[in-house]
């Protein structure tokens, strides 16, 4: 007889969480407030299209998650580059950079030597702060201090660390820790040529969410967690608005500020601080637009529209990362701002307008990665309860692979908490 386990919250963490504990031969039962799955790389209709509620990149880097969606029979929906290759738009003109065939981290050199924004002196400070990312920063150094530590001047942070690090951590670099930024450049570009690829989803994001849940077990949404029903210092049920749910154990995929409310006992989640991010989505009306020779995506220098995406002919979707200045804009602000733009950048718009647009906004999209701030594991005060969530301690930033590590390790902690127990309480 199979036991009765719990997931709440059916995000990638949860849902990564019901995964593995299904395959374990757990009974799981997934508890969603929303009428969505995927939580915040989920899809919903504006203006009767349906959008993804962010830009949810991934990098080659990013194995767990290419492995869940392997694991549901979603991976032909992904897209990944060949090879690394991203187009740089900035007033002085474009840089299109690509990684190299050559051992880390010389696979680097043919980007830094196309990167003509950044001239002969930014190319020299990028390298040199490359080849010291190696070695360990302060616990308490913000990313913005080492970079300046490193001799980054304002071209540099302006046409290569901002337009990748901010947002990789969504947040300023001011406000990161060093050993945060140090990461992303590690395991994503200095890791080899196969990391730094850029990839997305051919389709909606929450029909990958849709079909992990169909595997994974019994979905209820609209289902809220209003409380934890102890006994003996153990989880004995989750209390919903429908009443009781016994189970053996569980695993809470919810951001800290719910957790404090269902468990205020776990330590160091008001530390925790949130940046927003605003996507704006332009529709031009002409499926031949062109933008311009193998434009499907590319970083605007020094704008505070970090990304453009080109989701399908005519359709645009732009990407502010730590957006919190502009999350409270109204949106046809955002519209016009983002629309100024391109079309500053790209002269295939200089004329035109478009003709609907749209803001989708998260104003707690991701936590900031603040310097010595402290993440739990998956272990809570209860012993047959785990967490889960791409903010607990997973060693990435808040992105869709540590959201998916996170679930795998609350699951395999869970599973391994019960079997500790004994049989009466396990069962």
């Amino acid at each position: 007889m199979s036991t009765r386990v719990a997931v709440v919250g059916a995000g990638l963490a949860g849902l990564s969480a019901a995964l593995e504990l299904h395959r374990r031969g757990f009974e799981v039962e997934i508890l969603e407030r929303s009428r969505l799955v995927g939580g915040k790389a989920t899809s919903f209709s504006a203006g009767g299209v349906e959008v993804d509620n962010g830009q949810h990149v991934f990098l080659g880097c990013f194995d767990a998650w290419r492995q869940m969606v392997r694991d549901v029979g979603m991976e032909q929906e992904l897209y990944l580059q060949p090879r690394f290759e991203v187009l740089l738009l900035g007033e002085g003109g474009t840089a299109r950079l690509h990684a190299g065939r050559l051992p880390a981290p010389l696979h680097l050199a043919p980007a830094l030597l196309a990167h003509r924004l950044l001239g002969l002196r930014g190319r020299i400070e990028v390298a040199r702060a490359m080849l010291a990312a190696r070695r360990p920063a302060h616990s308490r150094e913000s990313m913005a201090g080492w970079l300046d530590g490193h001799g980054q001047g304002p071209v540099a942070r302006a046409a290569f660390w901002d337009p990748f690090l901010v947002p990789a951590l969504n947040a300023p670099l001011e406000a990161c820790s060093a050993e945060a930024g140090q990461f992303v450049l590690t395991t994503a570009f200095l890791a080899g040529a196969d990391a730094c690829r850029i990839g997305w989803s051919r389709v909606p994001l929450a029909r990958i969410a849709e079909a992990a849940a169909e595997q994974a077990g019994t979905l209820r949404l609209r289902t809220p967690v209003t409380g934890l029903v102890r006994e003996g210092g153990r989880l004995r049920a989750l209390a919903t608005p429908e009443g009781e749910i016994e189970v053996a154990g569980a695993v809470l995929a919810v951001p800290p500020d719910r957790l404090t409310r269902l468990l205020p006992e776990q330590e160091g989640l008001g530390a925790f601080r949130n940046q927003p991010i605003v996507d704006v989505h332009l529709w031009y009306g002409d499926e031949s637009l062109e933008l311009g020779p193998g434009i499907e995506f590319a970083a605007l220098v020094s704008s505070p529209v970090q990304w453009v995406f080109r989701k399908r002919p005519g359709y645009l979707c732009c990407s502010l990362s730590a957006a919190a200045e502009m999350v409270t804009k109204p949106e046809a602000e955002l519209v016009e701002l983002c629309h100024a733009e391109l079309a500053r950048h790209l002269p295939a718009l200089r004329g035109r307008r478009p003709v609907e647009g749209r803001a989708t906004r998260d104003p707690q999209a991701t936590f900031v990665p603040s310097p010595g701030l402290v993440r739990p594991g998956s272990a809570s005060p209860l012993p047959n309860l785990a967490l889960a969530g791409a903010w607990t301690e997973t060693g990435w930033p808040a992105t869709m692979e540590s959201a998916v590590r996170s679930g795998r390790m609350a699951a395999e902690h869970l599973a391994r908490s019960l079997a500790s127990l004994p049989d009466e309480v396990a069962a």
